[in-house]
């Protein structure tokens, strides 16, 4: 029997939340432990309940969702958090995925999007749509975000170096570089080394 995965659902319409919960309802693992209709409440349902997965709708009474990530992180920090929204601009999801948001799904997408973005963030990985990856990825806005130390780990990623070989070469620990690999696929919204490399060839990082 898989693990379950408890999740704590903030969206502000009750029709929509209801919607969601039959979607998650069906899948046996998931688990969902309370309902929120704004910010103030998603935090007290996240503090009191702990979720492995907090969906989270961005406009919602109380204030900027955004702005609560701080104070969901505090009251749970093991909880990953899927943001659910209509917003389709990437900049917007770049700023998520900077804030520490795990998954990015727009409410149009496919329901398997919404489920494998929960399953990913409970495991502590992140999901961003493909098709906001892809116009993220094409528009390079995200690489002015990359510090050029991760810039630099994200080209020997690219060129093949495994963690402990990119260690060993910038005289870094191998926690280290796991580290950068986590906020570089935050900042470019990508989860799978084919997309890394495909970024770098387009920015040019594997031309020396």
């Amino acid at each position: 029997m898989e693990q379950e995965i408890r999740i704590v659902l903030a969206d502000d319409h009750a029709v929509v939340r209801s919607a969601l919960r039959l979607l998650l309802d069906a899948e046996e693992d998931f688990t969902v432990v309370a309902e929120a209709g704004d910010v103030p409440s998603t935090v007290r349902y996240v503090r009191g309940h702990k979720p492995d997965v907090l969906i989270l709708d961005l406009n919602m009474p109380g204030g900027p969702a955004l702005n609560a990530l701080p104070d969901i992180r505090e009251a749970s920090p093991q909880t990953g958090v899927v943001v659910l929204t209509m917003h389709p601009e990437p900049a917007r999801a770049q700023e998520a995925m900077q804030k520490g948001v795990l998954g990015y799904v727009l409410k149009d997408a496919v329901d398997e999007q919404l489920v494998r973005a929960v399953r990913l963030a409970a495991q502590g990985k992140t999901y961003l749509q493909p098709e906001l990856g892809a116009r993220l990825a094409m528009g390079g806005a995200a690489q002015d975000n990359l510090s050029d130390r991760e810039t630099e780990v994200l080209r020997m990623i690219a060129l093949g170096y495994t963690n402990a070989e990119i260690a060993e070469q910038l005289a870094i620990s191998v926690r280290t570089v796991e580290s950068h690999r986590s906020h570089i696929q935050q900042k470019l919204g990508v989860t799978k080394r084919s997309e890394l490399v495909r970024y770098a060839l387009k920015r040019g990082l594997l031309d020396d």
